[in-house]
């Protein structure tokens, strides 16, 4: 299977995400506290991701031998040094998980419940468990529970094909949505959040996104029962993110119907 192939199966599913209607329902601040409130946990388990890659695909043991594919391990590496220590708006050193964590507290939305969720999180033989019990919406649980299923898979292509198609292939389109489609009161009023949205845009659209493409083509190669591997374990990834999507615009539509009736 190409690339080529790959893109052209995932692309109903990609469309479907990328013109989802929850994005024209981000309005008002309420809307955009709600979206942040549910995507934080896809923020956060994306460096799980991240890391699972790293141990796989770089050297991050004692004695240190070169990795395998030295153009892939740079792509990993550089994605960890953007990631976990980017600099803010401030010219901070600081992860996009913690930049996001300042944008939530711009708008008022609850950053204390995930901070306090992702602490309970302890290991990976426990976490299934963990997640299972922790107070979060069944498709939040849903999308940790895949997250986390995928690096325990201990497969660098799997892991890659959630990665690549579920994640990062897919952050500027839906970013994008997301500003282009948000009312007057969307993220172009809070400078943090705003900042992070295009610092992504930035990273995934001009650099990250081609690059992680090269790197499923390294991990597969001409191993096929591995191409279908990554095509599965992508279209999951893909359902697994449209499910949170869904769930976010039940929210948002329950919160305005209250508010209707509340008037």
């Amino acid at each position: 299977m190409k690339i080529e192939n790959l893109e052209q199966e995932l692309q109903p599913m990609r469309e479907q995400l990328k013109n989802h209607p929850m994005y024209a329902q981000l309005e008002s601040v309420d809307d955009i506290k709600t979206f942040m409130e549910s995507h934080v946990y896809a923020v956060w388990d994306f460096m799980s991701l991240l890391k699972a890659l790293q141990q796989h695909l770089t050297c991050v043991g004692l004695p240190w031998h070169p990795a395998a594919d030295t153009s892939v391990a740079r792509f990993i590496n550089e994605i960890v040094l953007e990631e976990e220590s980017d600099f803010n708006e401030n010219g901070e050193a600081k992860s996009h998980f913690e930049m996001y964590l300042d944008a939530m507290g711009e708008v008022r939305a609850d950053s204390q419940k995930v901070q306090a969720t992702i602490t309970s999180f302890t290991d990976l033989e426990s976490i299934s468990s963990q997640i299972e019990v922790a107070e979060l919406d069944q498709a939040e649980k849903n999308f940790l529970q895949f997250t986390f299923k995928v690096i325990n898979s201990q497969q660098p292509h799997i892991i890659a094909a959630a990665f690549t198609f579920g994640r990062e292939d897919l952050i500027p389109d839906m970013f994008l949505g997301i500003i282009e489609q948000s009312g007057k009161e969307g993220p172009g009023k809070y400078k943090k959040l705003e900042y992070y949205l295009r610092r992504h845009i930035e990273l995934d659209g001009d650099e990250h996104g081609p690059l992680a493409l090269r790197m499923i083509k390294a991990l597969c190669g001409a191993d096929e029962q591995k191409w279908n591997d990554v095509l599965e374990y992508s279209k999951q990834a893909l359902q697994y993110r449209i499910e949170l999507w869904d769930n976010i615009a039940e929210k948002l539509k329950e919160n305005k119907g209250n508010l209707v009736n509340a008037s």
